[in-house]
């Protein structure tokens, strides 16, 4: 007997090669494809949440980097602050002659707020109702300095800054219901009829044109009592000293008061408001993050299902020659692809709405590599972790208890 056993052959379990894990772990999302689909769909709406976020933030920073490229980031901008006793102060008239002698300042202009100008459609309006608009004497070269363009018509030149001609921003277009410039489009300035030369498209460096009046300097001084001084400064300066030139702006601008002088740089602000939506973004993807994390409760709910629904599969299995391992892998295979289904149907779809709303806006698209290949990778971590204890309970069910289940 012992040499009979001996010369009998030992039989090994039948090794399963990756293409037939991949075939076996399938059978359980043909069989079930609703419940599969369902839960592949939460994954996917994590996933897609996450890409989304991703996708809209840095098409966002790339468009807000393409008008700041566009627009240039070496503006500054000089306004008069306050007195120590809370008084509006006043700058020098020479303000901008002064401004100019910095070496590295490459371009200066100026408005002057004109208070008493008030602004209405027509003579028909009521006094009360001035729509929030104000009116400016404006430089001739104040478009080459902010980078503002025009909607319609022309800006200010040396003939017309002498006569009652007005260019006016967006939102002062909008409230006054003009929609082109022309020699019809009149508005009344201070008691004094103008013309609408030119109307603004909106300058995102310096908003506070938008809702002005501007006209030229010395029709403002001769027609409506203008003081000649400015109230705002704009500057071009070299991009590498531009730190220097902002310290020293105050006290070239008002040598007697600079404490009365406020130096800002708009680009700043820009920034400031990328950075909030960055932190709403970094909100919205928390808010991914918890449906992907669904997700995989969904998945994991699905697997101990199957393994509860298949154990005379198991057992059968079992009783041809399966082992633990291969029921294991079979298992923790199907898993796999039901959160790989959902990880590509996520990323596809969160590439898809970045581009269609990046386009709509005009937005550059991009969706960056690390947060597709970052989604299809936590799906892959999802999909283990979930099936891993359906994977073990199946492995771990005996041929006869598997078979004797009804």
């Amino acid at each position: 007997m012992a040499v009979i056993e001996a010369a009998r052959p030992k039989l090994s379990p039948a090794r399963m090669r990756s293409r037939d894990v991949m075939r076996v772990g399938a059978v359980g999302l043909r069989t079930r494809p609703l419940r599969a689909f369902l839960s592949a769909l939460g994954i996917a709406i994590g996933i897609a949440a996450m890409v989304g976020v991703v996708g809209l933030s840095a098409s966002s920073g790339a468009e807000l980097d393409r008008q700041l490229s566009a627009l240039g980031t070496n503006l500054l901008t000089i306004s008069a602050g306050s007195t120590l006793t809370g008084e509006a102060a006043q700058m020098p008239k020479d303000a901008e002659a002064m401004i100019e002698r910095i070496g590295p300042v490459e371009a200066v202009s100026s408005i002057g707020k004109i208070p008493e100008a008030k602004v209405y459609r027509s003579e028909q309006i009521p006094e009360a109702q001035t729509g929030g608009l104000n009116t400016y004497a404006a430089r001739l070269d104040l478009p080459a300095t902010v980078g503002a363009t025009l909607r319609s018509g022309t800006w200010l030149n040396a003939a017309t800054e002498r006569y009652p001609a007005a260019v006016i921003g967006s939102t002062a277009a909008q409230r006054l219901g003009i929609g082109a410039a022309g020699p019809d489009a009149q508005i009344l300035v201070g008691g004094i009829r103008f013309t609408v030369v030119g109307i603004l498209e909106p300058v995102a460096l310096a908003t506070d044109l938008d809702a002005g009046i501007l006209v030229g300097w010395p029709a403002a001084e001769d027609r409506l009592g203008f003081d000649g001084h400015p109230t705002t400064l704009y500057t071009r300066s070299d991009e590498s000293e531009l730190e220097s030139v902002r310290q020293v702006l105050a006290g070239t601008a008002n040598p007697e008061a600079p404490n009365e002088v406020d130096v800002s740089r708009p680009s700043d602000a820009l920034a400031a408001k990328q950075a909030t939506s960055q932190a709403t973004a970094g909100l919205l993807l928390g808010v991914g993050g918890v449906a992907l994390l669904v997700g995989g409760v969904g998945v994991a709910n699905t697997m101990v299902i199957s393994v509860l629904e298949r154990r005379a599969e198991i057992g059968l299995r079992r009783s041809l020659g399966a082992t633990r391992g291969q029921i294991r892998t079979q298992f923790l295979a199907e898993s796999l692809l039901l959160s790989a289904m959902g990880g590509t149907g996520g990323v596809l779809l969160g590439t898809g709405v970045t581009m269609v709303y990046a386009l709509y806006s005009g937005w550059p698209s991009v969706v960056p590599i690390w947060a597709t290949a970052g989604g299809l990778a936590a799906t892959l971590i999802i999909g283990a972790v979930a099936g891993l204890y359906p994977a073990i309970r199946a492995s771990r069910l005996s041929p006869t208890e598997a078979l004797s289940t009804p």
